[in-house]
């Protein structure tokens, strides 16, 4: 399989999403896609499932924050300090799409790891929560208020969330590595909660996820970072890219 790095800066949310939707059919030759990038403007993406009434859109538009739809599952996750990545390729004979999830968190721990010694107890998550009861709590409207098996985590706090599609035969998988807090202003944008509920799920955000600033007590180095993240993509699955 031949292994294309994609590296696309800042685009709306509109671009992101049907770009990554794109990788699909050009992922059916065989050949494998691994994408870097990030929000411009910041972003609200919410599940294939997910009903924009979830949103408050006259607060998003005023506060020029896009809101789209992603092809895969899961909740709302606020996209905005952060770098995102995504992987298209085909399942075969050597990885399941269980094992894609799995593969594709250890090729991210490995390139947190190489970013910063700080980062060097990131590890997945080993336990499946339940997710048709965590839909129906509260906090079943935001991706980051639980994580599922093989995300990534640092001292029990998630620090990457993620979601797959199988689409015809090929994996199109995608996630949010958080880097600074801004997407625990999600709770801003969230329709039909009052105030009670708005603040009982900012704490859910606060005790349950985590990003790189926090651990490294520093500014993130995008550029470093991405670069650490192809590296380690490169290492796990034993690839070099064709840029």
């Amino acid at each position: 399989m031949k292994w294309h790095l994609i590296e696309s800066g800042g685009n709306t949310g509109r671009f992101n999403m049907d770009f990554d939707f794109s990788l699909i059919d050009k992922s059916k030759s065989g050949d494998c896609f691994f994408r870097l990038y990030q929000w411009s403007p910041f972003a609200i993406s919410l599940g294939a499932n997910q009903k924009f009434e979830d949103i408050n859109l006259e607060k998003t538009e005023a506060d020029n924050i896009d809101v789209v739809k992603r092809p895969t599952g899961g909740r709302a996750i606020l996209h905005a300090e952060e770098i995102t990545y995504s992987v298209a390729m085909p399942v075969n004979e050597i990885f399941s799409a269980r094992e894609i999830y799995t593969k594709i968190s250890l090729a991210l721990v490995s390139g947190l790891k190489n970013y910063s010694e700080m980062l060097s107890e990131v590890e997945l998550e080993n336990i499946q929560p339940n997710f048709p009861q965590l839909l129906n709590q509260p906090s079943g409207v935001m991706c980051f208020a639980s994580t599922a098996k093989s995300e990534v985590k640092f001292e029990g706090k998630k620090l990457i969330g993620s979601a797959q599609r199988k689409v015809g035969g090929v994996i199109l998988q995608h996630g949010s590595i958080l880097c600074g807090n801004y997407h625990k202003r999600l709770t801003n944008y969230l329709a039909n909660c009052d105030g009670n509920a708005l603040n009982s799920l900012a704490d859910e955000l606060n005790n349950k996820t985590i990003e790189i600033e926090t651990i490294t007590n520093e500014k993130t180095d995008y550029s470093k970072l991405s670069k650490s993240l192809i590296e380690g993509f490169q290492n796990e699955f034993k690839i070099e890219f064709v840029s």
